[in-house]
């Protein structure tokens, strides 16, 4: 819509357009296949290394016959992408699947309910207890949009206790992000790079809960000195003025049930089968799909739920994501074009000579500050990884980093961004739910992405000093 100006003509009103992620994507496609006619055809020898992983030989590239995409290649990449990423792709879907089971159970919001009244009398501590919690689930089961709905009980609540709207959404948004971008067993983002990366899954675990730790401590650490400063002084929240409309207080709360804790009880159960499944018997996604599967149907008996309502939760939890199963599938298209039309290797040869030129120390600087920029463009974790990854990982034996490293810069570039950028959907979702407008929200939050993405840097620079493995 235009306003009228004060000599009663209409001026413009530009808006921030952002095209659907399946728009950036094909139009990658597009641009890939034109690529193809520009872009000198070439080629890497590769070979097996000691664990079965293939690799690039340096120091082997070398030019080929021009082979460029069709008009019709452009469509017939979508569907063979599709086959290429299809057990990640069923693999996303089945965990999701599994996870609808356990929101359905309704064990979640009976936990953060039951903490909530546990907490009463201490608030001030469910800041740092909630956000852990959700953190969490960020790390280890890859929550994001699921978490969505616990915004219409702890902003109200927090709203009650003194502090304001930010902080409740701050609880949630920041929690989960936190977790997810600092995540030690997200099977949507870690689980998916190191697959691409021919790792072990979940390989690294110590590192990364160190990690984990330090990036939710700091994150904690500035949603309660924001809390604080507005519970002495309601002036200070960022909203103060807004006309916002307060929320009211939730008028009944779920009590924690012993079905309830037997749940969680077999969430516990399930992630340390999947650790020792992964680390002594080398389980992959297949393994690790049919335990999450095992999980889900199990949480649905717990919960007496019918057999029926245990299916739809289940196609309810693969809805949630399906988008970003997918998207897996449309971005490996890309790669289906620059490999068919020989020019993935000539791009990798230029990465591999312009990262390569840099000290060695900062190889891996630079392999962050691309998957950081890439965020803004595909917000999906496991899009991102199905598009770079298979970049990354043969740049990286390439320069000298560890594909462990790879993944860890992919895992930071991928996640801190997300409650930031507006494409990111479930974060702005989140704000909409929460009566936050985008900009407030971008004045309170910039210091602390600011102070993330040095985090991120770091704890990258760090990996690639120690040769994280």
């Amino acid at each position: 819509m235009g306003e009228t100006n004060k000599d009663g003509s209409r001026s413009r009103k530009w808006k921030l357009y952002v095209p659907h992620v399946y728009v950036i994507l094909f139009s990658i496609i597009v641009i890939s296949a034109i690529a193809t006619y520009v872009i000198p055809a070439g080629q890497y020898e590769q070979t097996e290394d000691k664990n079965g992983r293939t690799i690039v030989i340096d120091g082997t590239y070398h030019h080929v016959e021009q082979s460029p995409a069709s008009f019709l290649d452009v469509f017939q990449s979508i569907h063979q992408g599709m086959l290429n990423s299809a057990s990640i792709i069923f693999y996303i879907f089945i965990v999701g699947g599994s996870f609808g089971i356990l929101h359905a159970s309704g064990a979640i919001p009976a936990a953060v309910g039951s903490i909530s009244k546990a907490m009463k009398g201490r608030e001030y501590l469910l800041i740092p207890l909630l956000m852990t919690f959700f953190a969490l689930s960020g790390a280890m089961l890859g929550l994001a949009e699921e978490t969505i709905p616990y915004i219409t009980i702890l902003v109200p609540l927090m709203v009650l206790i003194g502090y304001d709207s930010i902080v409740g959404a701050a609880i949630v948004l920041l929690g989960t992000s936190a977790g997810f971008t600092a995540a030690f067993m997200n099977p949507f983002t870690v689980g998916v790079a190191q697959g691409i990366a021919q790792i072990p899954i979940f390989s690294g675990l110590g590192f990364r809960i160190v990690l984990w730790v330090i990036f939710l401590s700091v994150s904690i650490w500035y949603v309660m000195r924001y809390a604080n400063k507005v519970k002495k002084d309601p002036k200070q929240s960022v909203l103060y003025g807004s006309g916002i409309k307060e929320f009211d207080a939730p008028e009944t709360v779920e009590e924690l049930t012993t079905r309830h804790k037997l749940i969680f009880l077999v969430l516990l159960g399930t992630l340390a089968g999947l650790a020792v499944g992964v680390m002594k018997y080398g389980w992959y996604l297949t393994e690790i799909s049919g335990l999450f599967l095992f999980m889900g149907i199990l949480m649905g008996i717990i919960a007496k739920m019918k057999i029926d309502a245990i299916a739809e939760a289940f196609i309810e939890g693969c809805r949630v994501i399906v988008m970003g199963a997918l998207v897996v599938g449309v971005a490996n298209a890309i790669l289906v074009i620059l490999q068919d039309g020989k020019v993935m290797d000539t791009i990798l040869y230029g990465f591999s000579s312009s990262i390569g030129e840099l000290p060695s120390g900062l190889a891996a600087f630079g392999m962050y500050i691309v998957q950081c920029a890439l965020n803004f463009i595909v917000p999906s974790g496991s899009g991102q990884a199905a598009l770079t990854m298979p970049i990354m990982v043969p740049l990286s034996d390439l320069v000298g980093v560890t594909r462990q490293t790879a993944v860890l810069a992919f895992q930071f570039g991928d996640g801190i961004s997300n409650i930031f950028t507006p494409t990111s959907g479930y974060f702005m979702a989140g704000l909409a739910l929460a009566r936050i407008p985008w900009s407030k929200w971008v004045k309170w939050i910039f210091p602390l992405i600011i102070i993330h993405y040095v985090l991120g840097a770091i704890f990258v620079t760090v990996a690639h000093m120690i040769g994280f493995s």
